[in-house]
């Protein structure tokens, strides 16, 4: 091989190449960004329409429809998401993963724009902003006070927090949670109204008459200039009472005398608790590809710069932190990847008994693992979870070349040959099989790379780090490795060499023998070992049918959400009061110190009904137990919250939202009636199944409604237009926005509304007043029908189709691929043909991944099948080396079962490894049969020498291996059930694979060979053939 004769004919040059890969590694690692999972953020952008007053249907008809229409012929549009609610519009529009958000967002900004004359002409225009409309807060500051009200805190918050913190690199923007913003508040009185003939028009009118601020021109002499500004604007209490609203013979009647003004809050409809005290909070929302660690430092610099400055009574906390578990995860693999270092070390050193032969494949693993850093940066990919995994599990890879080389230059030296010729030599007689190995792991990882969606761009990062990891150490096996072997190796000893050196190498020796013994027996009578290995496969096939599957585990985040919804036209009043109850649930968990800290939210982004929890643990080793088994404790306390749907929910893995339940399943058709009756039905059929728990739905006709419905025959007599009803009813119960006041350089609105006793009951619209045309006040009464309905409050389409989503928490025990197996029995079983049922989440995650994973198992296989083949020159000897792969499989299978764990993500990943793990050994023994019979041994005695002489360094690269994923099975703290899973698979694998595949190999060997011509016929009877034609020429 070239590459390793150079480096030992010029040593420096080898150690140069080495060098050379640390420092390109090392300043790639220092460009590198920190987060928990790739960049899989699909590139969101959504579309919100405000139209006040307008019922859900009209805004689903009048501005979602038309919008959606726009839309959907945008290129790359991979979802389209709508909701309709009361006076407002939003719609989602997610592009596929390699949509550039920038250009998406300017599509479709053209698109909208084009159907902007079909919108009503009272809806606001369009606002089209990137990033997801319901994005939720990463972190929540809550600003808590003993001496000021909300109100204060709100506006010192808005004054001197809410811009330093939006500012900061990677924030989107900043909510307030529990906001209580200042506004003037003018209670319309309806009886001295109706007393001085004063309509709720007329009000408005001299609201906006005269509470103004006009520019008025310029006033120039030949030396000077003035600016005339006429500033009419009110700005306190007493001056909007002294409003004159008209004048009345002698008397001028003010907005005091109907209406009583005060300094209030535009809206109380949301309130945020902290530990159960009344707070504000800030909730940071990252923007759709920022860093959540980043963003994480940044607010935490800040709040320690805003401390200082602070004023006493106010104290600023976080109470939650998405990042903390990022953290604390990346933390504790950096911990098993040492732990896996110090233990595959240990390996080699027990195995060689060498100090120095042992630094020789040591140095092959911090090369690889920086070098690997290089194939990141190139490609801009991120420090996280997974490639910090991926270079877990490369530890036991990277150092497998480099024994092989060793080992077989240990072996020359051994038997006669001097350390320069037997590197030389010895480099050469194994390069092929490096070569292979390595091309072998590469193709394995390749597929991974490739897989499609979200899992795909997942473990992409997963299969290139691994592969960089594999590459480099095979260059460094080629170069550094044979050159230090020809330095620093000497001759074993006669005793060594005779099996007598200390306990360890006695014990190999022994084993040696062992194995030579039991695969002479094999190879004599083959069908015992044959059938026993079909059987376990068989067994493992039955087992594999009946292990439960998931997206991914479930794990200890260390933080819990407990949504909850009140009944639909609930107040925020009721819902806080019954957020309370569910506040006293977690009281303990705070109080016996497993709960650092308990945030609630009633009325999140003004929806009253909606309320939520988040509930912080203490650090991993700080509690005893894990958070599965305190959230199944809370769910039971939960069920018996009357009067509120509330439920506790572990947060997912994998970026996906943690404010959803495990299951959510898409009812999707023509129109919401039907949809209605087909979701009714099989909503029915979820709560028979004991196996699905918490089941809710995002449509419910609850909403208590009133129908104002205008008599136009008698309005048209009377001169009063639907304009007239509607605003003097927006004025009394909607709150009006009639002005703006202006108070320390910020700007307030100026609201109406009916006093709250005269605005209670349908019976309190009636004793309004509207004026006719002939100037006579007329009773509402009079030219309008009141009918009261149940409604639902929010209409919500998929893919521009009605649509109501039904979700579920799976009970313990219960796994999601059954739960959608069930669901889709059922609905086909209930539901007609053109129902259509889709998933959100992570159901819908699972069902893209378990196709993409299938296709890259099947390429997997073809492309390790196909580079082995151009390798050995032969379709044969890949055929007996992938025949080993069931072997693996059904022992990883088999360690699943043993361990109770679940077929997902991390496990399938573990699996296809396996494919190459799988290879690599049966190419060492393969190779070197290979080898022996082109020296002329026969088939049989060719593969027994060759596995024999393979024992050694076969066991050395599984054991390696296997002590590497030891500590992943070890695992605790942050993340470690996904580290346990990727363990479990490549332990249980390569325990049962490499055991079985030293015999199973042989025997296929002895099988299948003699069909089996050698790599170099063709090259010989070439040679051959030139000979006889040359000697025919002569």
């Amino acid at each position: 091989m070239i590459l390793s004769d150079i480096s030992i004919k010029r040593p420096v040059f080898a150690t140069v190449i080495s060098l050379l890969i640390v420092v390109f590694g090392i300043s790639a690692l220092m460009k590198l960004s920190v987060r928990e999972y790739p960049d899989i953020d699909p590139p969101e952008v959504s579309i919100s329409v405000d139209y006040a007053g307008a019922a859900p249907e009209v805004i689903d008809t009048q501005i979602i429809q038309v919008i959606e229409g726009a839309v959907a012929g945008v290129e790359g549009v991979r979802k389209i998401e709508s909701r309709s609610r009361l006076g407002s519009a939003r719609t989602s529009v997610e592009f596929n993963l390699d949509r550039d958000v920038d250009v998406a967002a300017n599509d479709l900004r053209d698109a909208v724009s084009r159907v902007l004359n079909r919108l009503p002409e009272e809806a606001d225009t369009p606002v089209i902003a990137k990033s997801d409309a319901d994005a939720r807060p990463i972190i929540w500051v809550t600003l808590t006070s003993s001496t000021l009200a909300p109100e204060e805190l709100t506006d010192f918050a808005e004054r001197s927090l809410v811009d330093r913190f939006a500012v900061l690199d990677g924030v989107s923007e900043v909510f307030i949670g529990g906001e209580r913003r200042y506004a003037m508040r003018v209670w319309l009185d309806r009886q001295s109204m109706a007393a001085n003939q004063v309509t709720v028009t007329d009000i408005e009118q001299a609201l906006r008459s005269n509470n103004v601020e006009l520019p008025a021109g310029r006033l120039e002499s030949q030396s000077r200039a003035f600016t005339v500004r006429a500033d009419n604007r009110l700005s306190s209490v007493n001056e909007f009472e002294d409003l004159v609203v008209r004048r009345q013979g002698n008397y001028l009647l003010r907005v005091g005398d109907v209406a009583r003004v005060e300094l209030g809050v535009e809206s109380d409809d949301t309130v945020l608790r902290a530990n159960g005290e009344t707070a504000i909070g800030l909730g940071i929302i990252r923007q759709s590809k920022a860093n959540t660690v980043a963003v994480s430092d940044n607010v935490q610099a800040e709040i320690e710069a805003v401390r200082s400055s602070l004023p006493a009574d106010i104290s600023l906390d976080v109470n939650y932190d998405e990042s903390l578990f990022i953290r604390a995860s990346i933390k504790e693999v950096l911990v098993t990847l040492g732990i896996s270092v110090a233990l595959v070390i240990a390996v080699i050193f027990a195995f060689l008994g060498n100090l120095r032969a042992t630094l020789i494949p040591a140095v092959t693993i911090p090369v690889s693992i920086i070098g690997a850093f290089i194939g990141l940066g190139i490609m801009d990919f991120s420090i996280n979870v997974l490639t910090l995994l991926a270079l877990i599990l490369a530890i036991g890879l990277v150092v497998d070349d480099a024994i092989v080389m060793l080992e077989n230059i240990q072996r020359r030296i051994d038997e006669g040959e001097t350390r320069l010729v037997a590197a030389y030599r010895g480099a050469r007689q194994v390069a092929f099989a490096v070569v292979a190995t390595t091309l072998t792991l590469v193709a394995v990882f390749v597929p991974i790379s490739f897989m499609g969606g979200d899992v795909g761009r997942l473990f992409g990062e997963f299969g290139f780090t691994l592969a960089s990891a594999v590459i480099i150490s095979s260059i460094v096996a080629l170069s550094l490795a044979p050159m230090l072997c020809s330095r620093w190796l000497h001759r074993h000893s006669v005793k060594e060499l005779q099996g007598e050196g200390n306990a360890f190498e006695r014990g190999l020796q022994k084993l040696n023998n062992g194995y030579a013994r039991s695969l002479a027996a094999a190879l004599g009578k083959p069908w015992p070992l044959v059938v026993g290995c079909v059987a376990l496969c068989v067994v493992a096939l039955l087992v594999f049918r009946g292990l439960p599957q998931e997206l991914a585990p479930t794990e200890d985040r260390g933080v819990f959400i407990i949504p909850a919804s009140a009944p639909q036209g609930s107040t925020a009043e009721y819902s806080l009061h019954h957020v309370k109850e569910v506040e006293n649930i977690m009281a303990p968990l705070v109080e016996s110190g497993e709960a650092e800290r308990a945030l609630s939210i009633v009325g999140f982004r003004g929806v009253t009904e909606r309320a939520f929890s988040i509930v912080r643990l203490k650090d991993w080793g700080d509690r005893d137990r894990s958070q599965q088994e305190i959230v199944n404790e809370v769910r039971g306390k939960l069920s018996q919250v009357a009067g509120l749907r509330a439920f506790a929910v572990n947060p997912p893995g994998l970026g996906q939202s943690a404010f959803n339940q495990a299951l959510e399943v898409v009812v999707a058709g023509p129109d919401y009636d039907q949809v209605l009756v087909w979701s009714e039905t099989l909503m029915e059929a979820m709560e028979e199944n004991p196996g699905l728990t918490s089941i809710d739905t995002d449509f419910e006709q609850t909403q208590p409604q009133l129908d104002v419905k205008l008599d136009r025959e008698r309005a048209a007599d009377l001169g009063i237009t639907a304009t007239d009803v509607g605003q003097t009813l927006q004025a009394m119960f909607a709150t009006l926005t009639a002005s703006t006041y202006v108070d320390r350089g910020r700007e307030y609105d100026v609201l109406l509304e009916a006093e709250k006793r005269n605005s209670q009951g349908p019976d309190d619209v009636l004793p309004i007043y509207l004026r006719a045309a002939n100037g006579e006040l007329v009773p509402f009464s009079s030219v309008v029908e009141l009918t009261t309905t149940g409604d639902a409050p929010e209409l919500r389409r998929v893919d521009r189709l009605p649509a109501i989503t039904l979700s579920a928490n799976l009970a313990d025990g219960y796994d999601l691929v059954s739960a959608m197996t069930y669901v889709e029995d059922q609905a086909r079983e209930r539901l007609p043909l053109e129902a259509r049922i889709g998933y959100k989440g992570m159901a819908e995650e699972l069902q893209e991944s378990a196709a993409a994973i299938l296709v890259t198992f099947a390429l997997a296989l073809v492309i390790v099948f196909l580079v082995l083949a151009a390798q050995f020159e032969s379709w044969i000897h890949p055929l007996i080396i992938m025949l080993t792969v069931p072997l693996a499989l059904a022992g990883a299978v088999l360690a699943i079962w043993v361990t109770g764990d679940s077929l997902n993500i991390y496990s399938q990943i573990g699996m296809i490894m396996l494919l190459g793990l799988m290879a690599k050994n049966g190419i060492l023994i393969v190779e070197f049969a290979n080898q022996l019979r082109d020296q002329g041994l026969a088939v049989k005695e060719a593969v027994y020498q060759g596995a024999i002489v393979r024992f050694r360094p076969v066991l050395m690269t599984g054991v390696s291996t296997i002590f590497g994923a030891i500590p992943l099975v070890l695992a605790t703290g942050a993340g470690a059930e996904s580290r346990f899973t990727i363990g479990v698979v490549i332990l249980g694998g390569l325990l049962f694979a490499t055991v079985l595949t030293l015999f199973i190999i042989p025997v296929l060997y002895q099988w299948l060979a003699p069909y089996a011509s050698s790599a170099d016929a063709v090259k010989q009877q070439l040679d051959k053939e030139m000979a006889v034609n040359e000697s025919q020429d002569g």
